[in-house]
């Protein structure tokens, strides 16, 4: 099994009431990379945010009114992979996952890919770059970018048209990676049908938006441009891993036309998503399909503190898991719901190094790649770093067998 770090660069108060400044979680996250990195993780994977938390709270329909602070300061992802393989010896970046709707759009997201690449050649350095990539979570980050509906019948249709307008960015930003001259004629048109709606009412809605009964509604293009082509052109497109952040099987497919996309699952994804997807992607991938290929992220409550007994130990675990839980959906619902933290809990590793290990053979496949968050809802950097490092030398060597 192999073993990844993520990393939130969440600035929210943890259960402690901590509130670190920006420079104070940008050093935590520098350091603990540096540790991840000499500890021999495979890839650092940052999370991705785009424009403050904080101030969305006053718009209209705020998406995460309760949140405290922001939920995330990587919103630069190429400026902090740069910084961070300077940082670095052996560790890779990637993205988790970058939102190509917005940061300009898939446009300007592919020509920062191909810069990056071929600076890195330029730099001598010789690690890939892991882009994951989606939609966006939230839709206030992705508005000023002008993805919003641009008329009545749009409105009608977003709950659907939105992700077919990442199907046609997605589209976009490949082939431009790829190194093709495209304009927007080129690009899959976007039709929506009843299949794309939840409900019969729903699809009446946009029925009627658009004036008639057609069993199919073409909406026009959200992209429109005459030939464009990125530069530069000539760097080694084997150095750059994309990872799609969908659930969508259908999407999974498509991209993997254009070229070699793996795919992103959560921990909390149902068994037989996770091996139909496995499944799936074995026919339709540009390569030779591995598992280690789809990351699963796993929250991480490991106790090995000096001083403590295994059983105080698990203890412990538990409370530090139980406080880190309860502060995530007080700031995403503003709520305390016993069931969805014991859910949680359900889909993160709790103990000590036996403990956690144990529930790792127990959930995971020896050939999956994880994705470890420590970091959740937490600002101690020094116990992070003890954790990651008590991780390594304890828990690994029991999943594997290395054991002595």
């Amino acid at each position: 099994m192999e073993f990844d770090v993520f990393f939130s660069i969440s600035q929210t108060p943890d259960a402690a009431g901590t509130f670190p400044d920006e420079t104070t979680m940008y050093s935590n996250y520098l350091e603990q990379l540096q540790v991840a990195d000499e500890l021999g993780y495979g890839v650092a994977w940052l999370a991705q945010a785009h424009l403050s938390t904080e101030v969305q709270k006053q718009n209209r329909n705020p998406v995460i009114p309760h949140w405290q602070g922001e939920v995330g300061l990587c919103t630069d992802f190429f400026q902090l992979a740069l910084l961070s393989m300077e940082k670095t010896n052996r560790i890779e970046i990637g993205s988790a996952v970058l939102s190509i709707l917005a940061n300009g759009g898939p446009i300007a997201v592919a020509e920062r890919i191909g810069n990056f690449c071929a600076l890195q050649e330029v730099r001598g350095d010789s690690r890939k770059l892991n882009v994951g990539f989606s939609a966006g979570r939230f839709q206030f980050m992705a508005a000023p970018y002008g993805i919003v509906p641009r008329n009545g019948l749009e409105e009608a249709a977003w709950s659907a048209l939105r992700g077919k307008i990442f199907w046609e960015a997605s589209e976009i930003m490949l082939r431009l990676i790829r190194g093709d001259t495209i304009c927007s004629d080129d690009i899959r048109e976007t039709i929506l049908t009843r299949e794309d709606f939840s409900s019969d009412a729903d699809w009446k809605a946009v029925q009627d938006a658009n004036g008639s009964g057609d069993s199919e509604v073409k909406i026009p293009r959200r992209y429109v441009f005459e030939d464009i082509k990125s530069v530069p052109q000539e760097w080694n497109r084997e150095k750059l891993n994309l990872v799609l952040g969908s659930h969508q099987p259908e999407l999974q497919v498509y991209v993997n036309q254009f070229m070699p996309v793996q795919v992103f699952n959560l921990s909390i994804t149902q068994p037989d998503v996770i091996e139909a997807t496995h499944e799936r992607m074995q026919k339709s991938y540009q390569g030779e399909w591995q598992r280690r290929m789809m990351p699963r992220t796993v929250m991480v409550f490991l106790n090995e503190e000096d001083g403590l007994t295994d059983e105080e130990k698990i203890a412990a675990a538990k409370i530090e898991s139980e406080g880190a839980l309860s502060s995530y959906w007080s700031a995403l619902e503003g709520t305390l719901d016993p069931n969805k933290i014991a859910k949680a809990a359900n889909n993160a590793v709790i103990g000590n190094a036996k403990e956690v290990a144990a529930q790792i053979k127990e959930r995971f496949h020896p050939n999956d790649r994880l994705m470890l968050w420590f970091d959740f809802f937490r600002h101690d950097s020094e116990r992070i770093c003890r954790d990651m490092r008590a991780f390594m030398d304890m828990v690994v060597p029991l999943v594997n067998g290395s054991d002595a």
